[in-house]
């Protein structure tokens, strides 16, 4: 990182990441991201390992054209970051929701490690 490079609190980082992701913005989600970020199923199945795997991941998730994660709740403790959320996708078996613990750690002004908790998916009845 730069001298000039702007520090940024763990809030800031997480929020700029969900905004990315609901833009479906590959690049700029991706500029939260530390280049080794290690991604967990939680407690301890890992999804994707480095940026270049999370982005893989995501690049596929932003096709999907109802992608929308809706905050619920923030609690920030030191370094780590938990977001509560809804999140509006499309399943193979059609539109809805899943609700989702995602908990962040960030180190040097990037996501270092995240784990999610995953409810089970809810279809939207109007399909």
């Amino acid at each position: 990182m730069g001298t000039n490079a702007k520090i940024f609190t763990p809030e800031e980082i997480i929020q700029k990441q969900l905004e990315a992701y609901n833009a479906r913005d590959i690049d700029a989600f991706m500029l939260n991201w530390a280049n080794d970020a290690l991604y967990f199923l939680h407690p301890s199945t890992l999804l994707a390992s480095g940026a270049a795997e999370i982005r893989e991941r995501h690049l596929i998730r932003f096709e999907e054209p109802n992608l929308f994660g809706r905050l619920i709740s923030r609690t920030i403790l030191n370094n780590t970051v938990v977001d509560i959320e809804i999140v509006s996708r499309t399943f193979p078996e059609g539109a809805g929701y899943i609700e989702a613990v995602c908990i962040y750690e960030v180190e040097n002004n990037k996501i270092a490690k995240a784990w999610f908790i995953m409810g089970s998916p809810v279809l939207d009845p109007k399909q």
